[in-house]
């Protein structure tokens, strides 16, 4: 996926989202549910004004900061290497995030029996199978992937530290879209421990790589 067909892609997303919210401006509630717990229960609310633009916003700010990364990284020239990949996760996390803001919309247009956790769940699911793939093809940088000091020091130590990571993020979010059959703490567990564990785990492992390497 080229930069510029991303580009077109993600600011339409982010246009219509924006649209979206001042076309029903009128009928959303002055405090708008903005946060839930895990068990769909509302436990956070926001002024309207930002619960219709603040993802929006976000979303605009985290592509512009997407932009201008491989252009500032000491090592933009691996980040081009696999720059489609990049671009498509540039694309489908900005999906995400205006998919998260349709969910909040319609919430708050009292469509509460959709079920946020049973929503989110299949697309966080697979959010964390595309970090996979990014993971998969992507080159030694500064900004990209799982930066350790142990990885950012070598080649050997980033490739087979992404190479595991690929798949324990594939594995999470298989496991979260099983979670999302489960529905409320269940589904929790199978969203946070796979991820928090495969971070913990990757962290230790580029560490013993690096230790390995510089001993032979």
């Amino acid at each position: 996926m080229t930069t510029r067909l991303t580009t077109i892609i993600v600011l339409l997303l982010i246009v219509g989202a924006t649209i979206a919210g001042l076309l029903l401006w009128n009928q959303l509630p002055e405090q708008m549910a903005s946060h839930w717990n895990v068990n769909d229960q509302v436990d956070g609310y926001m002024p309207k004004f930002w619960g219709v633009f603040l993802i929006p916003l976000v979303t605009l700010g985290m592509f512009v900061l997407f932009l201008v990364i491989p252009g500032i990284d000491p090592l933009k020239v691996n980040i081009a290497e696999f720059r489609d990949t990049f671009n498509f996760f540039i694309t489908f996390i900005v999906g995400f995030m205006v998919y998260v803001h349709a969910l909040t919309l319609l919430w708050n247009l009292d469509y509460t029996s959709l079920g946020i956790g049973r929503a989110m769940l299949p697309s966080m699911g697979l959010l964390f199978i595309v970090i996979g793939s990014l993971l998969r093809k992507a080159k030694r940088n500064f900004f990209i992937g799982i930066r350790t000091p142990w990885t950012l020091s070598s080649d050997t130590v980033w490739e087979k530290t992404h190479q595991l990571g690929a798949g324990l993020f594939v594995a999470s979010g298989v496991l979260a879209l099983v979670g999302g059959f489960f529905g409320g703490v269940i589904a929790f567990w199978f969203l946070f421990v796979p991820l928090i564990g495969s971070t913990i785990f990757l962290l230790v492992y580029s560490y013993l790589l690096y230790q390995r390497e510089t001993k032979v």
